[in-house]
């Protein structure tokens, strides 16, 4: 449950970030939308780094048991 409130907020900011690029008018050809490729790994590295640091933290907490 815990995961859902950090992915969400993330998962809507970048949602909300690449709104704008879908109003302009480029290479109708493309085979994806460079934003939204551009969002979904920012959103990965964001939930990655959430990861690492929770894993950190919890060896930092088992050794000063």
């Amino acid at each position: 449950m815990k995961k859902i409130g950090l992915i969400l907020p993330v998962a809507l900011l970048t949602m909300a970030a690449a709104l704008p690029a879908l109003g302009q008018s480029g290479c109708v050809d493309s085979p994806e939308n460079p934003t939204l490729v551009l969002g979904l790994i920012a959103s990965a590295a964001g939930i990655g780094f959430v990861q690492v640091s929770n894993r950190l933290k919890s060896r930092k907490r088992s050794k000063d048991q």
